[in-house]
């Protein structure tokens, strides 16, 4: 009995909370993609706690988190992601502890084992999110080291026809029809230098942001080339392309060998449901 009274006083503090979250916070995450963020419209809930409590975002972890959202977002973004990330985990910690409550009040019966799991579950959902931004920045890195090959291709060429770097460069960029990392940050680029900034500081910006070893040693040349008019530059790229086409391979080496552990896990469960169509008669023989 005192369990239920907890659970339907903890239903009504959640319905509170989010009224009271909505009206203040509501408009805060309405630019967020529904897909990535499933709980959007409880998002508020969780800003208001932090805002209760005062956080300042300014621990160790934060920081830590910060870089990582800056890879991901842009440092201009990162912050207000850190409070959507940080709100994400106080809304899936709410669920999980609710319905840990919710099944002790089915059970009737405080059983501490099922506690302990349920304690697991909650600090296992407060670290998931991290390990799904660490697994975010793993694939934006895979994505564009495994793409920039194909760009630095097409704007060798274009330099060889005539084109300067920067024009080529934006020819690249207008062409591609891909929504990917790579393309994205070479827009940021080309609408930097378009706002006035100088060639030098948007392409090591570039490379600052991308942090793959390849793409420095590009800018590199790029920024030679434009302070010395480097005559070398075509036969230079051209050793680059070679350079970075083996890392293509390489990357897409790990891309086959991620899709080959992906298809264990279905291969193990068809062979144990195998194992249960041979055995069942067998056992059931036995039985009767």
């Amino acid at each position: 009995m005192m369990m239920l009274f907890i659970l339907l006083l903890l239903v009504a503090v959640y319905i509170m909370l989010y009224f009271i979250s909505n009206k203040k916070h509501g408009k805060y995450f309405e630019s967020l993609d529904q897909k990535t963020y499933p709980f959007k419209q409880l998002l508020p809930m969780g800003l208001w706690l932090l805002d209760s409590i005062h956080y300042s975002y300014t621990y160790k972890y934060d920081q830590q988190m910060l870089m990582k959202l800056s890879d991901l977002y842009g440092y201009k973004n990162a912050r207000y992601y850190l409070k959507v990330h940080w709100a994400n985990k106080l809304v899936l910690v709410g669920f999980a502890f609710l319905f840990i409550i919710t099944i002790t009040v089915i059970m009737d019966n405080v059983d501490i084992p099922f506690l302990i799991f349920g304690l697991g579950i909650i600090v296992a959902l407060f670290y998931l999110l991290d390990y799904e931004i660490n697994n975010k920045i793993k694939k934006r890195y895979l994505s564009i080291q495994y793409e920039f090959p194909d760009f630095i291709n097409k704007l060798t060429l274009l330099v060889n026809a005539g084109m300067t770097v920067s024009r080529a460069w934006e020819k690249v960029v207008v062409d591609n029809k891909k929504d990917s990392a790579l393309y994205k940050e070479l827009q940021v680029v080309l609408i930097a230098v378009q706002a006035g900034k100088s060639e030098q500081q948007a392409y090591e910006a570039f490379a600052r942001r991308c942090k793959i070893r390849e793409i420095t040693k590009f800018v590199s040349v790029i920024i030679q080339h434009l302070k010395k008019g480097n005559a070398d530059l075509i036969p230079t790229l051209r050793l680059q392309a070679i350079q970075c086409w083996q890392m293509r391979k390489n990357v897409a080496k790990r891309f086959g060998e991620e899709a080959s552990t992906k298809m264990l896990l279905p291969m193990m469960m068809m062979f144990f449901a195998i194992l249960a169509i041979v055995i069942t008669p067998a056992i059931m023989a036995i039985a009767y």
